[in-house]
């Protein structure tokens, strides 16, 4: 349990540090900062406003100089953080924290500069309009619950220095505008972000899946083919390479099996298109007929029935004799799927399966009965000696995503 609380604070911070931060050098590729850079247009404009607004009431004011110094640091603050967030060349949330202070500060000093008969009737020196900037800043770096926070905070702030602490929303709508900014900004920041981790997570499955590709090519075409001539060599020669060929063969069917494994579609989606999954069972020897349009499969289901198909092939391979081929038909019936493994082999002795499970080899009975029974399906079987082998697997679809 101490193992994964560390790894989830160790995972937390890392990605705390990647929104708030960037190297000084090369530039800005978050996927948050076009927000940063378009709040900090937002923040200028907004000083526009709060200095023509500070114009027109300064004459009301009772200590005009000392509103001046306020409006000269809102000034010089907002050209700093603005550089500073838009930038990301130091962490973010010192200056997102930093702004939550200066406009608390601003807010304050409406006090100090105006008397009770104008800051309970107009706006905080600094404005609303301009207020709202930090907001933003708490919204874009941590999500909506940060932004409303912050909102709260200057919503807070605002009643109380103005002494008009009241719920009438309809008289003053600084709280629902400012936790509205909070919200919007916040959700776009969160969607923004996933968008961009989803579009990693699809790169990178799209280079593993080209690469696993790369590497059953060069399998196929080397170490498999090897081991086909050697299994058919083998037959051939007869005696002990026997032995060997048998040997060779159950390597083939292995790494096969693998390679078929590796070539499975990269999806991360609930179901699965299981013609798919049997196409990459094809090959010299194994041929596969499918429906022309999607057969979807729940991603669960469609591996277990994938499974079987592999355990049915891996016995022709084993033991149908040399030079057998496997044919694979799969059926969708609507509700049911119906697969059909057929071989042109030399079948199956009477009591042989029995033999073979009393000897502890399950395949038949585990990795072919059992998993179409775990499917709440049925599976036929239809075997004669010199006649070959037949499997006849029926399943239901099931729930999609189940």
């Amino acid at each position: 349990m101490t193992a994964i609380r560390t790894a989830t604070r160790t995972q937390g911070s890392e990605l705390w540090k990647r929104a708030s931060y960037r190297p000084a050098d090369g530039p800005d590729t978050a996927p948050d900062a076009p927000l940063w850079q378009a709040a900090q247009v937002f923040r200028l404009i907004t000083l526009l406003y709060a200095i023509s607004y500070h114009i027109a009431s300064v004459p009301f004011y009772t200590h005009q100089t000392l509103s001046w110094v306020v409006v000269a640091i809102m000034a010089a603050w907002s050209g700093v953080s603005a550089v500073l967030l838009s930038r990301g060349a130091v962490p973010r949330y010192q200056v997102v924290l930093a702004d939550q202070i200066v406009a608390i500060g601003a807010m304050c000093a409406t006090r100090v500069v105006a008397d009770h008969a104008w800051y309970s009737e107009h706006q905080t020196l600094p404005t609303t309009l301009w207020v709202t900037n930090a907001v933003i800043s708490a919204a874009v770096l941590g999500g909506p619950w940060l932004g409303i926070a912050s909102a709260t905070l200057m919503a807070g702030v605002s009643a109380v220095v103005r002494d008009q602490i009241n719920w009438d929303l309809w008289r003053d709508a600084t709280a629902p505008v400012l936790w509205s900014v909070g919200l919007a900004l916040g959700m776009a920041t969160l969607t923004s972000r996933r968008a961009q981790a989803q579009l990693e997570h699809a790169v990178k499955l799209a280079a593993a899946a080209e690469e696993r590709e790369r590497l059953a090519r060069e399998v196929h075409d080397g170490v498999l083919q090897v081991l086909a001539l050697v299994s058919r060599r083998g037959n051939e020669i007869g005696g002990p390479a026997r032995e060997l060929a048998e040997m060779a063969s159950e390597q083939e069917t292995a790494l096969r099996t693998l390679i078929s494994g590796i070539r499975e579609p990269v999806d991360v989606g609930p179901d699965v298109d299981v013609r798919q999954l049997f196409a990459t069972r094809g090959s010299a020897n194994v041929s596969v007929a499918m429906p022309a349009e999607p057969v979807m499969l729940a991603r669960a289901r469609a591996k277990e029935l994938t499974a079987v198909i592999d355990t049915a092939l891996s016995n022709v391979a084993r033991h149908a004799g040399a030079g057998a081929r496997a044919y694979v038909l799969l059926e969708d019936l609507g509700e049911d799927l119906v697969v059909t493994v057929r071989d042109d082999g030399v079948g199956i002795a009477p009591g042989r399966l029995e033999q073979a499970e009393a000897e502890g080899r399950m395949g038949v009975s585990k990795s072919i009965l059992g998993r179409v029974e775990s499917l709440g399906g049925a599976a036929t079987l239809d075997t004669e000696p010199g006649q070959g082998t037949e499997w006849e697997i029926q399943v239901p679809k099931g729930t999609p995503g189940q």
